[in-house]
């Protein structure tokens, strides 16, 4: 499958998971931009599959409605294999920061996902839901994690965990491209 279809699937996927998400709770898309603070032409777009969304606004969703940001996704088979570069994937508005997810575990409430840093640059995360837990261990390269106003430099197989809704930053101050390993546990 081409590079098109792949993200018009993942358009797909996240606007039926928002619609059902919508209709199961008796929402309006009024009631749903008040709790996410997306607007509602944004959302109905999202749910009509006519925009693909950037990781900031699946953030910003995930976390006004109170679910793991995998879950907009649909649900995997008992066994799946995910190949670097292949699945899913999601950048930041800059394009400096880009996720591939690859597991979510409902019963325990957590997600994993491959995370590219472009070489000298930052990345800033929205807050994650309240008490969630982020655990992150860089594969290849260096990077610096600033939690809550302090710096770490992590090298490569180092790994940090960090309470995620408290401000965090990622910064790879290297020429090479840096690959993370990143864990997300809630707290809800």
């Amino acid at each position: 499958m081409d590079e098109v279809d792949d993200s018009k699937q993942i358009v797909l996927q996240i606007g039926g998971a928002l619609k059902k998400y919508r209709k199961e709770n008796n929402m309006s898309l009024d009631d749903l931009a008040a709790l996410t603070g997306v607007s509602k032409l944004t959302l109905g777009n999202i749910e009509r599959g006519e925009t693909n969304p950037t990781l900031g606004i699946i953030w910003k969703i995930s976390k006004g409605i109170s679910l793991p940001l995998f879950s907009l996704f649909k649900s995997e088979p008992s066994v799946s294999l995910y190949r670097a570069g292949e699945g899913m994937r999601f950048s930041n508005d800059q394009k400096n920061w880009t996720i591939e997810p690859f597991f979510k575990n409902a019963s325990s409430d957590i997600e994993m996902c491959r995370a590219y840093l472009q070489p000298n640059s930052s990345y800033h995360p929205e807050g994650h839901h309240a008490n969630t837990t982020e655990i992150a261990t860089v594969m290849t390269g260096s990077v610096e994690i600033q939690v809550d106003g302090e710096a770490y430099t992590l090298n490569q197989y180092d790994t940090i965990s960090f309470r995620a809704d408290c401000p965090h930053a990622y910064t790879n101050h290297t020429d090479r491209e840096a690959v993370l390993h990143i864990s997300l546990k809630y707290g809800f």
